[in-house]
């Protein structure tokens, strides 16, 4: 099964709006995801065209992300970062939006990062392992070794200082072992 995973959880509509169940540990266990997740972070941006990410924290502290987008729109990226994975460096993407609700599920070993694509825009997502400021890390997001196809949203990206400082992906050297699942393509 693919590492990387696009959720679409089932909405419940009426007249009224609708509902829906974010995380199920019942329904994630049949797809295989067993993580417990420990913390929620949300994020907000106001202009499109920010940029964050490309995040990971490293052991003892790395984090599996569910990421949903709960306002706006986001292309959300998944860099595969685990030492020995023929997929190395290799990249995934999917739109989340939330008037769909869809969710990118990411294991430990794989930095994460995404564009904002309309104003006002939140985010919110779940880890595994509390923030350790120790183990923060991430690799440059136009790092052109991992060529990542961002979105022209119109705009020039918008990125923290710390984001814009991060080392390319060939000065990392990475602590995340290969699991034997190669990244593949996602829906979405």
């Amino acid at each position: 099964m693919n590492p990387v995973q696009i959720i679409r959880p089932r909405r419940f509509e009426d007249e009224r709006g609708w509902f829906m169940e974010t995380h199920s540990e019942r329904a994630f266990a049949a797809r295989g995801l067993t993580d417990h997740y420990v913390q929620d972070n949300h994020s907000l941006s106001r202009p499109a065209g920010v940029v964050r990410g490309l995040h990971f924290q490293v052991p003892p502290h790395a984090q599996a992300k569910l990421v949903r987008c709960v306002r706006g729109a986001i292309f959300d990226v998944a860099v595969d970062v685990r030492r020995g994975s023929p997929t190395y460096g290799q990249w995934v993407a999917a739109r989340l939006t939330a008037a769909g609700g869809e969710q990118l599920y990411m294991p430990t070993g794989f930095a994460h990062g995404f564009i904002t694509l309309e104003p006002d825009t939140e985010v919110c997502y779940k880890v595994t392992d509390f923030y350790a400021p120790a183990q923060d890390g991430g690799v440059i997001w136009n790092d052109p070794d991992i060529a990542v196809a961002w979105p022209d949203v119109g705009v020039a990206p918008s990125l923290s200082p710390k984001d814009l400082t991060l080392p390319r992906l060939a000065d990392f050297d990475s602590p995340f072992p290969y699991d034997g699942r190669p990244l593949g393509p996602i829906e979405g």
